[in-house]
């Protein structure tokens, strides 16, 4: 995988106002200004040819060039869209990254009330491969029960036939590891719609609290829940672990 933030950039006010530190006007005057220097403070000019990774604002690194993916931390009560209720899980992000041209984007959704792994991309082909049910890409989720589990759930997640409320078509075989009375680890394939929360009613259970642990071979290691990071080249192969070919 190339490192985009090596290659020199053409036009250096469009690509820092693509980023989102504001329009092409804001971004002319932060060169006026002489904010816009090498590592070395050298001040740099709107018509240099310079690679994105020597730029520096204030004395900062640009933030990721296109071809940005993240891994969020996402806390209970943040939702995806801004269709549904609470705080937005962009909210946890710097606010120039609503900005970004293209724009950065959640790679499918958690619910309000789910936790944990969420990918975010301003790149339109990854984030379909990654989604696309052709993909086969397994997602680990941690799910806290109301009742005791009976003990024939793995069976029935497994089987390929499990017929969700209103739907024609069995879910993909699934999954289910007990891990204690009330709680279990379930691996998905697909991804349709509250479907974790939605197989536990199946089977006349409720769940109480759901995590995502783990997308692919990607996990959210000591990420504190709220925070964010950039994946690099090694991330973005083990995210493709286990999916298929």
């Amino acid at each position: 995988m190339s490192d985009p933030s090596a290659a020199p950039v053409a036009k250096l006010v469009r690509h820092i106002a693509n980023l989102g530190y504001g329009s092409r006007r804001q971004v002319q005057a932060l060169f006026r200004e002489g904010r816009i220097t090498d590592p070395d403070g050298d001040v740099l000019y709107a018509d240099d040819r310079v690679a994105h990774a020597v730029v520096r604002i204030d004395g900062e690194p640009l933030d990721p060039p296109p071809g940005l993916v993240l891994m969020l931390h996402k806390p209970v009560g943040t939702t995806c869209s801004t269709r549904d209720p609470g705080r937005l899980v962009y909210d946890l992000l710097p606010p120039r990254f609503r900005q970004r041209d293209p724009q950065l984007s959640t790679v499918g959704r958690l619910d309000r009330d789910t936790s944990g792994l969420l990918l975010l991309t301003d790149d339109g082909q990854l984030l379909h491969r990654i989604i696309a049910p052709k993909s086969n890409l397994p997602k680990v989720y941690e799910a806290t029960l109301a009742q005791l589990l009976r003990g024939d759930e793995a069976a029935l997640f497994a089987s390929g036939t499990l017929l969700l409320d209103s739907e024609r078509t069995p879910l993909k075989p699934a999954t289910l590891v007990p891990l204690e009375a009330t709680r279990a680890r379930l691996v998905l394939t697909e991804g349709r719609y509250h479907q974790a929360r939605r197989m536990f009613a199946a089977v006349g259970n409720h769940v109480v609290a759901l995590h995502r642990a783990q997308v692919g071979g990607l996990t959210l290691g000591d990420l504190p829940e709220g925070r964010w990071r950039a994946l690099d080249a090694g991330d973005l192969s083990r995210l493709f672990e286990g999916a298929a070919p």
